[in-house]
């Protein structure tokens, strides 16, 4: 929860460079030459996930005297809201909603949960209720349910135990009210238990979600107490096999430059989420969700940055399958005023202005309910991605560019392009596989620095255009042709017989259309490239010649005896291991994880035959923010994300069956996933 308070996240730069002219006179120095064309491409054929009915969300705070308002709801209405949570992060955990009050902290007139729920009707969304884990009880949770679902009729689905409760000082910080004694993670998971026992006693339909950390942020990482290990995995461990969802706030903190640039942490963190729910959270834990409720930024809230960020990061989020993903907040006051790209920030939370002033009146924020720039980035997300429509993958040459597309169920492809320098606009090219743009103008839209609204035309080309700088630009296009006869889609598909080098995948037959299915074929996605891995006449392929320790995200698309082809199936996502047996075995262990670094250790152990007299160990960190910091008992270097390990004279020699360790301190500044496939003198080890 952000009211004025801010936290520090661990660091992550993007450099913006300038090149300066030297030794030329001023006066006759040539025109600064128009930077080249970024390269776009969209694979339509490359899916990921389809934007579910919750997708788009907001919270709002019982502090906020404008939020039952009529004009608040529709504003929120025209902006594609599809989910509201309630009642206000950190005040969640101090709100008792049976007298309305929140002991300590100031509750507005017209905010009870009635007047909420007429706010969530008029904007037809969804409500997202956070039970008081802090001072309440599983009773006062439960008689929650029963009024809202049972004499209301509500049909409140998602409830949420708690809210920020790893900041009740269990880690040293402490923000978030709990009045248990215990107040470890342990206690934590244990009384999600009762909560979910006893909610959904009263109604089995609804889901219950846990609070987690986000990875690669404190306190990710860390073990206190006596819990089992950190506060994700003890969560999971215990409350695992009773919750539904699990709910993640992200503030990446830093410069507006810093915070953009921190999007691209969210493909490894959403991957290490599922990682730990796979292994924690007992069985069949595909069945739980992934929810982002808070997210914002520290630089630029009213102004460019935070729209750019929005539609970012709302967008890389739900293509990895989160299914709703919400701003903090809709009302919030004013903040620090600053000048950011030219235009005034108020450093307000809020999407929407609450109209305030500072204390003597200097400095007051436009009227009420004018909207900010990140309701704008709400709103073109809204023009962007609609319930049903599937992402897929798209990707561009230049960082400062980002792209995000979706297919829609009548054959539309919309393309969201997202320039992120503040000085510069930049040409782009488009490249379109699996999809050919019909020879009509597209549907753009756009959204400038500055703007106080969305600009719409049908103007242009489908594979080239010039993005203004710091803007939003939404192109939607129809294809050319038609989409009648192709077969269905495969479902989803699965993956079993996971080794170092291989994998089977199956899927659930396309259902044919105008012709008989001829064959399937998967195709591994390679960025925004489609790789072909195999293809077959049946729903069960074995690919070979993987490459060890690494992530695949594959699709499978089924093609009709008349060369029609379908759309994508789901995404399918999996990681290779190392061989169950080699002539060498590395165990790499972490210990004493403070945050964004920990203490690392290799042990290697000779399988062979042979003595082995000299070695090198090399392994590829899995992102471009992890590294060796230093090390001890043997050399350590490392190369971009390539770590080289070599002996000290003491430990050159490994006898048959022996093994030999070295040390080293690991740090990382964003998602810390961990390498899975070390070789040794060129062989790839089993790992132990």
């Amino acid at each position: 929860m952000r009211i004025p308070r801010s936290r520090a996240t661990v660091l992550a730069s993007l450099l913006l460079a300038a090149t300066a002219l030297s030794g030329v006179n001023p006066s006759t120095a040539s025109a600064t030459p128009e930077p080249a064309a970024v390269a776009v491409t969209v694979n339509a054929r490359a899916g990921l996930a389809t934007v579910p009915d919750t997708a788009l969300g907001v919270n709002h705070a019982i502090w906020d005297q404008n939020l039952g308002t009529t004009e608040t709801s529709d504003l929120l209405r025209d902006a594609g809201v599809r989910m509201m949570r309630y009642p206000g992060g950190s005040y969640a955990d101090i709100y008792h909603w049976k007298d309305h009050t929140a002991p300590g902290g100031y509750v507005a007139p017209n905010t009870d949960f009635d007047t909420f729920m007429a706010a969530v009707r008029r904007v037809g969304a969804q409500p997202m209720i956070i039970a008081n884990y802090g001072t309440g009880t599983p009773a006062e949770a439960a008689d929650w349910v029963r009024y809202a679902n049972v004499t209301k009729g509500y049909g409140a689905r998602y409830w949420t135990v708690g809210n920020e409760n790893y900041g009740n000082g269990h880690y040293g910080s402490a923000w978030e009210a709990d009045d248990h004694p215990d107040k470890s993670a342990s206690q934590y998971a244990r009384l999600v238990v009762e909560y979910a026992d006893a909610m959904k006693a009263v109604d089995p339909s609804i889901k219950v979600g846990a609070v987690l950390t986000m990875p690669g942020n404190w306190p990710d990482g860390i073990t206190a107490g006596s819990d089992p290990g950190p506060w994700n995995q003890t969560v999971l461990s215990i409350a695992g096999p009773k919750i539904d969802f699990v709910d993640v706030h992200w503030y990446p903190g830093g410069t507006a430059a810093e915070s953009l640039a921190r999007v691209n942490h969210l493909p490894d963190a959403t991957y290490l989420l599922r990682q730990q729910l796979g292994r924690y959270a007992g069985a069949n834990s595909d069945r739980i969700g992934i929810s982002f409720t808070e997210l914002n930024v520290d630089a630029g809230r009213t102004t460019q940055p935070a729209a750019l960020f929005l539609a970012d990061v709302y967008s890389g989020l739900l293509e990895s399958g989160v299914f709703t993903v919400q701003w903090w907040n809709v009302h919030n006051g004013l903040g620090t005023v600053t000048q950011v790209a030219g235009q005034t920030d108020y450093g307000d939370f809020g999407m929407l202005s609450s109209g305030s002033c500072n204390e003597d009146g200097s400095v007051c924020e436009p009227p009420l309910n004018t909207p900010f720039a990140p309701y704008h980035a709400l709103s073109m997300m809204k023009l962007f991605a609609r319930t049903g429509d599937q992402f897929v993958r798209a990707g561009t040459d230049e960082p400062l560019v980002t792209a995000h597309a979706v297919r829609r169920g009548n054959g539309d492809l919309a393309v969201l392009l997202v320039n992120k320098d503040p000085d510069n606009d930049h040409p782009v090219t488009i490249d379109y596989a699996g999809f050919t743009p019909s020879t009509v103008a597209p549907t753009v839209s756009t959204l400038t620095n500055g703007a106080t609204g969305i600009a719409t035309s049908q103007s242009g080309s489908a594979t080239s255009r010039t993005l203004p700088a710091y803007s939003l630009t939404t192109i939607v296009l129809r294809q050319a042709g038609t989409s009648a006869g192709r077969p269905s889609a495969p479902g989803q598909p699965t993956a079993s017989g996971v080794t170092d080098r291989a994998a089977t995948i199956t899927w659930p037959a396309a259902t044919p259309g105008g012709s008989p299915i001829a064959k399937y074929e998967v195709y591994r996605q390679n960025g925004a490239v489609s790789e072909q891995l195999g293809e077959t006449t049946a729903t069960s392929l074995t690919v070979g010649n993987l490459v060890p320790g690494s992530r695949y995200t594959v699709n499978v698309l089924a093609r009709d005896t008349a060369g029609r082809v379908s759309w994508s199936s789901p995404p399918l996502t999996f990681a290779t291991g190392s061989p169950t047996a080699s002539a060498c075995t590395v165990r790499f262990t972490t210990a004493n994880d403070w945050g964004n670094g920990y203490i690392g250790g290799v042990e290697i152990t000779n399988n062979g035959t042979k003595p082995i007299s000299g070695w090198t160990l090399t392994w590829t960190w899995p992102t471009g923010w992890q590294q060796v910091s230093s090390g001890w008992s043997a050399t350590w270097e490392q190369v971009g994300t390539a770590v080289r390990v070599t002996p000290t004279d003491d430990n050159r020699q490994i006898a048959v069956g022996a093994s030999v360790s070295a040390g080293f301190v690991g740090a990382y500044s964003g998602p810390n996933v961990l390498p899975t496939a070390f070789s040794l003198n060129g062989i790839v080890c089993a790992t132990g």
